[in-house]
């Protein structure tokens, strides 16, 4: 047998000043995702994307040299050029600063339409999935009823007694759309309900609201950060749908659906009317389903490393 002692071991390499570089930085939960997240180029070129049009929204008509409703019939059906960008609609309407500020009414729709579904969602799922046992069962057959209604049926009623327009559309959309998100939720909060800091929380005395507040909803935000980047686009194709048939935004107000039916009347003559305001729903629903891929795994806890 060899005889071992440390005198015939050196450390290279190591001093007592370098010693906290070669240790790995401590990152956080969001931290880490982020870093994630830059990784995956297609998300981030989808946040990119994003940003441009939206900071065209805000711009774009700031920008045109012509207002999105001035009529000028001497104009009517003009193809892209130097001083019309997109052309012009029937009624000589300048359809690049149309185009932004349809955007404007479509993107407010699903951000907004987005939120009060996760908020009313949230508190509703959390609750049920909490209490649990008849709470539950009691909360949960009225929202199976709620997905039951087709919303096309809610948004008729509601334009019938307020008309047609972005607040009806909202409601409409809002009535229903909300269950999605209480039941996944709900789902989240059973999981977690028997976590250890949980029942930590009870045994200090916090009352349901406290835990559900502060200690179930955080824990699923990651989830529900997901869901909301599908979501949006949702009411975008939404709002562009009943807009199409007639039943969303009314002129002379205008939304990316609204201004596709009607570029779809004329395609045959004057395509770049259907083309611009199409390409536009497109690549917006497209963009925040590739960021909501992204972010599903850059949030994913089970990814992280």
């Amino acid at each position: 047998m060899v005889n071992l002692n440390k005198e015939k071991f050196k450390v290279l390499g190591y001093d007592a000043e370098n010693a906290n570089v070669i240790v790995r930085p401590n990152l956080t939960y969001w931290q880490d995702a982020w870093r994630r997240l830059k990784q995956n180029k297609v998300a981030m070129f989808s946040m990119v994307l994003l940003g441009i049009i939206m900071l065209m929204c805000i711009i774009g008509p700031l920008i045109s040299p012509h207002d999105y409703s001035v009529q000028n019939t001497d104009k009517m059906n003009l193809s892209p050029n130097s001083e019309y960008w997109f052309g012009t609609d029937n009624l000589g309407r300048d359809l690049f600063s149309r185009l932004w500020i349809g955007g404007r009414v479509s993107i407010t729709i699903g951000i907004i339409g987005t939120i009060i579904e996760v908020v009313i969602g949230c508190i509703y799922g959390g609750i049920s999935g909490y209490f649990g046992g008849k709470v539950d069962d009691i909360m949960m057959r009225i929202v199976e009823i709620l997905i039951s209604i087709p919303y096309m049926l809610i948004v008729i009623i509601l334009s019938i007694f307020m008309g047609k327009g972005m607040m009806s559309l909202l409601i409409a959309l809002c009535i229903t759309g909300w269950t999605s998100m209480a039941r996944m939720v709900r789902g989240q909060v059973m999981q977690l309900k028997q976590s250890e800091y949980v029942l930590a929380a009870q045994a200090l005395g916090a009352d349901p609201k406290r835990v559900i507040l502060k200690h179930l909803i955080p824990n699923t935000i990651g989830v529900i950060i997901v869901y909301m980047t599908f979501d949006i686009p949702s009411f975008i194709f939404a709002e562009a749908f009943l807009s199409f048939i007639g039943l969303g935004i009314q002129p002379p107000e205008t939304s990316w659906g609204a201004m596709t039916s009607f570029g779809q009347a004329v395609m045959d003559f004057y395509p770049y009317q259907l083309i611009f305001p199409a390409l536009a729903i497109s690549l917006t629903m497209l963009a925040f389903n590739l960021l909501g891929d992204g972010l599903r795994d850059a949030l994913d806890p089970k990814l992280r490393q």
